[in-house]
């Protein structure tokens, strides 16, 4: 007797193609972003342990520094191949959710409290001493009028300008010599400082605040004639 034909035998499925993996690793736990989160992704980007170490190397910076760290001053401390401008902007977006934020100010980068938490902070924390009129009026004239002479100053406040004042705002490293004016006399010029940026929170002279944030008391004879000048270039 003959044997009927054995039943077909159907090919095994195809192998499904493996999943391609995520570009970045999922977080390592609340609060601790995965550095690799962060790190430059497509050729020629560095290792994400490199740019994990890089990101520690930059905090740690900004942290001991007394003055804001600019791009330029991280990129000696860091390992050849990672740029400091991509570090600096990652650890920014690290630290985003912080209760310390990591700002840009005065040409440069520095760790400052979070807006929101400012207000009861004030409540526990030694608030600076505000400047006296005087200083803030001079300071408000150079910071908008710079190069400034002593005379320019006292013209547009409408008053003397003190030695003390004057030596005040050097002493606090708000203002600083300019060269001299070539006119008859020579006259010292003076201009703004870096400090006077990172005292005021401003990344540059452009983004000098209104003038009445620059003035202790609305009303003075000097906001008209600050208001005229033209934001220095």
């Amino acid at each position: 007797m003959q044997e009927p034909p054995e039943a077909p035998v159907e090919a095994a499925p195809a192998a499904e193609a493996a999943a391609p993996e995520p570009a970045f690793s999922a977080p390592q736990g609340e609060g601790s972003p995965d550095p690799a989160l962060f790190a430059p992704q497509g050729e020629g980007s560095p290792d994400p342990a490199l740019f994990a170490h890089a990101l520690r190397l930059a905090e740690a910076l900004v942290f001991a520094s007394d003055r804001p760290i600019a791009p330029q001053r991280l990129q000696q401390a860091l390992p050849p191949g990672v740029d400091a401008r991509a570090v600096l902007t990652a650890l920014a977006a690290q630290c985003a959710d912080r209760p310390v934020q990591l700002v840009e100010v005065a040409g440069g980068f520095a760790f400052r409290t979070a807006p929101e938490l400012a207000p009861a902070l004030t409540r526990v924390v030694e608030v600076p001493r505000r400047l006296p009129r005087a200083a803030m009026e001079t300071l408000a004239i150079i910071a908008y009028h710079q190069p400034v002479t002593r005379a320019e100053v006292e013209e547009i406040r409408g008053a003397s300008l003190s030695q003390t004042t004057l030596e005040s705002l050097l002493e606090m490293g708000l203002i600083g010599p300019r060269g001299r004016k070539e006119v008859p006399g020579r006259p010292s010029l003076w201009g703004t400082t870096p400090k006077f940026l990172e005292q005021f929170g401003l990344r540059a002279l452009t983004d000098l605040p209104r003038r009445e944030e620059l003035v202790n008391e609305p009303g003075s004879g000097l906001l008209a004639p600050v208001e005229a000048a033209a934001p220095p270039p």
